[in-house]
Parts: structure tokens; C-alpha cells; sequence
């Protein structure tokens, strides 16, 4: 297009008077080779701006250059914007790193997907973007010895996980809440099944247990996934005249306050509301609901570097995000 040469492999060998064999092995580090013939090839391709395409990188380096990315195919429209920007990170360091990311939809009952893409090596690595407490995929991952990390916790040793602050973030806002005059909690929770919902509770249940007020003043429902569900849990807290409803996610909370607000209970000045997820769509209901928010962004970003590094065959062990922010408003005040 500029007028400039594209130079193929086959051009530097000729160029050069080498092999295509001894080309490849400048360029991918591998096989005998002197220092002197590696340099004239690495500082001729440096010269003319040559990229080995693809193909040949892969066939060069035994990889793919490939990463594997599995969203749920069961994720609900209001979980879109949590998984976007996971993704988001996760292609930015990816593409930062010469990688290209391919894209798996499967779910908690099927590895249809992801098992063709393993089948048909296209990945070098894998990530799963949602952590299950019973997971096909991660056990698929796990037979076939592929390097992998999960965006979530694990009880599993032997795989990588990288997650949030999750039960510390839920224990420091039901904490506050205490704080503030708060006796009465109920606690409306995910599908226990995400790792995730499981320390959350936990996060819940800590918070209650150092302030003294856990056991019977606290009702817990969990598995409210459905608006059914969600109205059973609220009108039983209606009834029981609790002082706070804490929502595990921002769906949840949505059909929690919808309800509250069909049945003309004021929030907050009857029952306060808090989620232990943030979306933007909290800051703009009325009330405006308490949350905690994460870089869903840095999570991916976090998750990519990660892989990359079990890849070129470095120490890599799970970690959690420490950072988080409590946004306070209306709904508890």
C-alpha cells in the first residue's frame, strides 16, 4: 500500500542466502544456530520491518498464538456489562502480547464448544470467565492438561484463580450498615453454584458474626434467581419488618426494589437497601442504590497476564484484587 516491499520468509532466506530452516530458527530462538547468522537475520527482518504472518509464527513456535476465553451462554442480559469488560481487559492484554482471542459460549451443563476448539488445537491457553462450584469446562481444562485460570475463586489447589475482594467487601458494607443503627438484616442471595455467591455469604456471615448480631435476627434467602423468588423473599421481609435487605447482585436488587416499591414500602425510610454488586443502572434508579463496584476491566487484564505467564512457563499462583469502592447512597440513608 506504501510502496514498500512485503517480505515473506521465503524473501529473507534468498535476501540472506540461508535456509528457510535457519531463518525460522533466528526467529523463533530454537535449534543450533551461531550468534553471527541469528544476528544477520534479526537485524535484516529489524531493517525491512518483517512479521513472520501467523501461520508460520505458530508452526515456528508450536503455538497457536491463540487464548481461549469461555463466557456463559446462560448469562442474564444484565450480567452483559460485567462480562464486557472482562473481556475488554482480557483482549487488551492479549493483543498487547501478539495474541488473538477466541470465544467460547458454554455453561454449567455443556463444554460442546470449548471441547471443539481444544479438539482442533486452536488455543494455546484458556480462561474461564465464570467460577462454578460443579464446572465442566474447568474439569474438560483440567483432563486435558490445559493452562488455564479461572476469573473467580477455587477451592481446587491446582488450578490458577484470580477474583475480587469479594467476602472482604461484602464484610466491610454489611459492617458499616451494623454500624450505622442496623439490628435487622436480610440477605438475598445468587445461585449457589457461583463460587462467587458462596463468598459473598460468606462476607455476610462474617460481618455479622464480630458485630454479634448473627443466628435468628438475620433471614437469608438464597437462590432467588427469579422474580418469583425474589417477591416470596421480599414479603417475608416486609413481614418480619427487617431493617435492610442486602442483595448479592444487581439483578436482584433491581427486582428487590421493585417489589418493595409495588408493595409502598418507602426505601430507606422503612427498609434500607445495599447490593454487593455495582452497575450503572443502581446509580440512576430512585432511590439510587448502595453498592460496592469493581474494575470488572483489571480483573480481565489481571486473568490475562496470568495465563501468559503460566504459558512462558512461569510461577504463577491465584490472587484476589484488593481494591474496591463502597458507594454510598440514597437507598441507605
Amino acid at each position: 500500500m506504501d510502496g514498500k516491499k512485503v517480505y515473506t520468509i521465503e524473501d529473507v532466506a534468498r535476501e540472506l542466502g540461508l535456509s528457510k530452516t535457519t531463518v525460522s530458527r533466528a526467529i523463533s530462538g530454537k535449534g543450533r544456530l551461531s550468534v553471527q547468522t541469528r544476528k544477520r537475520v534479526l537485524d535484516f527482518i529489524a531493517e525491512h520491518n518483517f512479521r513472520p504472518n501467523a501461520v508460520a509464527r505458530s508452526l515456528a513456535q508450536s503455538r497457536t498464538f491463540n487464548l481461549g476465553l469461555v463466557l456463559p451462554g446462560d448469562r442474564k442480559d444484565i450480567d452483559v456489562a460485567f462480562f464486557h469488560e472482562c473481556m475488554l481487559g482480557i483482549c487488551q492484554v492479549a493483543s498487547e502480547n501478539d495474541y488473538d482471542v477466541l470465544v467460547a459460549m458454554d455453561n454449567e451443563f455443556s463444554t460442546r464448544q470449548m471441547g471443539r476448539i481444544l479438539d482442533n488445537r486452536k488455543v494455546d491457553g484458556v480462561i474461564v470467565a465464570r467460577s462454578l462450584v460443579k464446572s465442566p469446562v474447568l474439569a474438560l481444562l483440567k483432563d486435558r492438561k490445559i493452562p488455564s485460570v479461572i476469573v473467580g475463586n477455587t477451592s481446587d489447589p491446582e488450578l490458577i484463580s484470580v477474583d475480587n475482594s469479594n467476602r472482604e467487601a461484602c464484610r466491610d458494607l454489611t459492617a458499616l450498615l451494623i454500624g450505622r443503627g442496623v439490628r435487622r438484616l436480610a440477605l438475598l442471595g445468587g445461585d449457589e453454584n457461583y463460587t462467587v455467591t458462596r463468598s459473598r455469604l460468606q462476607g455476610f456471615l462474617d460481618a455479622c458474626q464480630q458485630a454479634g448480631v448473627a443466628g435468628k435476627d438475620q433471614l437469608i434467602f438464597m437462590n432467588t434467581t427469579n422474580r418469583d423468588r425474589v417477591i416470596t423473599a421480599v414479603e417475608k421481609c416486609v413481614e418480619q419488618r427487617v431493617g435492610c435487605i442486602l442483595c448479592m447482585d444487581d439483578y436482584i436488587c433491581n427486582l428487590a426494589l421493585s417489589q418493595l416499591l409495588e408493595q409502598g414500602v418507602a426505601v430507606p425510610e422503612e427498609i434500607k437497601l445495599a447490593c454487593f454488586y455495582d452497575n450503572s443502572l443502581l446509580e440512576h434508579l430512585i432511590p439510587s442504590v448502595t453498592s460496592l463496584r469493581f474494575d470488572a476491566a483489571e480483573l480481565g487484564r489481571a486473568a490475562c497476564r496470568s495465563l501468559l505467564d503460566l504459558l512462558e512457563g512461569r510461577q504463577v499462583r491465584s490472587c484476589v484484587l484488593p481494591s474496591y469502592q463502597m458507594i454510598l447512597r440514597d437507598s441507605t440513608k
